[in-house]
């Protein structure tokens, strides 16, 4: 049962939600994937190899990659040792070449090597998530499913006090419901560039965070959240003029 006191903070939270995702249409207005790809195929070959991998390790590894496999039906074709060599930097590379081979034999068998667009066919690639799936609908075709929710963008929805959920799904239910089926591709790129720039995991540059003044600061140690806080709050104060205007 939804009591007066969750029904309140709940309104709150999506109300925060809404302020921030304005703030960071702002501050990032051109922020997008890190991830470096030429069409859906790639995108999705990236994003299973940034598991457990940074995506400038991936940039390094893929344009050869791409060069070597350039459709899904080369990548199926391939010898697996060949496979695993050119992505052992990546990180559980054995495991990386088995998903992307039987995914890209499905694709280029039962798809006539294209990507899917929908949610439900792409998880049942192997290796394949919803938060794969979401970075390639979002990002390779434009088609808002869901939010990404990768580990910048789970820290800082606890931080910023928009989820209490520990489950990456969870989390994506709660930051759907409180932001514009809009804004759900675009806040989730912001969210990891903000996370990356400014919103460090250890070392929160609070001082110098366009959230500042909106932030509950949940998990900050009190001396990082504290420092700072005016420069920030005429800095948020900018962005909100900023944001009217847009």
């Amino acid at each position: 049962m939804t009591t007066a006191k969750s029904a309140t903070t709940a309104k709150g939270s999506k109300h925060r939600a809404i302020e921030v995702a304005k703030l960071l249409a702002v501050e990032y207005p051109d922020a997008e994937c890190a991830l470096k790809f030429s069409n859906p195929l790639q995108l999705l070959i990236a994003t299973i190899l940034s598991a457990q991998c940074t995506d400038v390790r991936v940039n390094m590894v893929t344009p050869a990659l791409f060069k070597k496999y350039p459709r899904a039906s080369a990548f199926a074709a391939a010898k697996r040792a060949d496979l695993e060599k050119a992505i052992q930097s990546t990180g559980f590379f054995r495991a990386k070449a088995k998903n992307i081979q039987e995914a890209c034999r499905i694709l280029a068998d039962e798809y006539g090597g294209e990507v899917p667009k929908s949610l439900d066919e792409l998880v049942k690639l192997p290796g394949v998530g919803r938060k794969t799936a979401n970075v390639v609908l979002g990002t390779a075709y434009d088609i808002a499913v869901g939010v990404v929710v990768d580990t910048h963008v789970s820290r800082l929805a606890h931080r910023l006090g928009l989820t209490k959920q520990k489950d990456a799904v969870k989390i994506e239910r709660d930051l759907m419901a409180q932001l514009p089926q809009k804004e759900w591709v675009n806040f989730s790129h912001r969210l990891i560039h903000h996370g990356r720039r400014v919103c460090t995991a250890r070392k929160p540059r609070c001082e110098e965070c366009i959230l500042n003044a909106l932030c509950p600061k949940i998990g900050v140690k009190e001396k990082t959240a504290t420092a700072g806080t005016a420069p920030a709050r005429a800095i948020t104060k900018r962005a909100s003029v900023a944001a009217s205007r847009r």
